[in-house]
């Protein structure tokens, strides 16, 4: 037993040394999401009834690749945080629990990652 006081054991981040980063970063990442979503549907909305060429010209356009590479990096991420919050809740054995973290992690990176090249190559137009 240690000298500190109660309250000076549970300042921080909490007995995990994580919690409450993740929870910041979870609703975060679903904020700076709402505009881009918002921002997302009205383009498709506008985008109804284009053919494939006036939508690489729309992607192609630098504000748009930005926005669109934003959301889909803060989509993943956002993602990986939710099910790594589901499956700590509802995976009891450690090794599955284990594994499926590290699939969750691989998959939102890797998803995420060929989203975002694939934004890339139509503006850079390669």
């Amino acid at each position: 037993m240690g000298l500190r006081t109660p309250l000076g054991q549970v300042r921080g981040l909490g007995s995990a040394k994580e919690g409450t980063n993740h929870f910041w970063l979870q609703r975060l990442t679903a904020i700076a999401l709402i505009p881009l979503s918002v921002w997302f549907v009205a383009s498709i909305t506008c985008l109804a009834g284009a053919d494939h060429n006036q939508v690489v010209d729309w992607l192609s356009s630098p504000i748009t690749s930005v926005c669109m590479i934003l959301m889909l990096g803060t989509t993943f991420f956002h993602l990986k945080l939710g099910v790594q919050v589901v499956i700590e809740d509802y995976v009891h054995s450690p090794w599955a629990k284990t594994g499926a973290l590290i699939g969750v992690t691989f998959f939102c990176f890797v998803l995420g990652l060929a989203s975002i090249l694939a934004v890339l190559k139509l503006a850079v137009g390669g």
